[in-house]
């Protein structure tokens, strides 16, 4: 016999909830409108990623948030210039590199911010290291931050993403509006700068003499 039919009830899928790109994309959409309700929550969203972001370009806390504030109030007014081809984190780190760079050359100087910039993991003694290897490390860093304060914005940007950041090609280039390729260039030349700076100042071995 055959088996008699079932009778299925139809159970409609659960909407599914939008993701975080999408949620951004209503928020900005809706700014662009000039809903102040979506840009204070683009605000929130995005506040503690580019805080992450400044802080490690300064070094220096307090001047970090006061540069995430400058970015945002930049930002606004330039909302309905976004179009969409990168992400808005993208494009908002694209604003607030530029006023990084510009904080730089008001400064003249860079050694202080980037002094404490990963001091407390450095001095941090390691197992089984001798007492006098946290000061060697410490001496270290900050020779490289004076080398690094010698380096054109556009090399320093690049070296810092890449290699202290250590931000993949594409987004380190995205970010500061340029090629992987061009990138690759800045960084690679940024590097060979530092090394020859610390190799004269006796901080690591000159070339050919290890």
């Amino acid at each position: 016999m055959p088996e008699p039919r079932r009778h299925l009830r139809a159970v409609a899928d659960p909407p599914s909830e939008p993701s975080p790109a999408e949620i951004t994309a209503i928020l900005v959409e809706r700014a662009q409108r000039g809903e102040m309700g979506a840009w204070s929550r683009l605000y929130q969203d995005h506040f503690a990623g580019l805080y992450g972001h400044l802080r490690h370009l300064t070094g220096d806390p307090v001047v970090a948030e006061e540069l995430v504030q400058e970015t945002f109030v930049q930002a606004l007014p330039k909302i309905d210039r976004f179009d969409g081809r990168s992400t808005f984190a993208t494009w908002l780190h694209g604003i607030a590199i530029n006023i990084v760079r510009n904080h730089w050359r008001s400064r003249r100087s860079t050694a202080k911010a980037h002094a404490g910039l990963e001091a407390v993991e450095a001095v941090r003694p390691r197992r089984g290291e001798s007492p006098d290897v946290p000061f060697a490390r410490k001496q270290r860093i900050a020779a490289l931050y004076a080398a690094l304060e010698t380096l054109p914005d556009h090399l320093r940007l690049a070296f810092i993403l890449r290699d202290l950041e250590g931000l993949a090609p594409e987004e380190a280039a995205e970010r500061l509006g340029i090629t992987p390729n061009n990138l690759a260039v800045r960084a690679c030349r940024a590097r060979d700068r530092i090394r020859k700076l610390l190799a004269e100042g006796g901080v690591i071995a000159q070339e050919g003499t290890r």
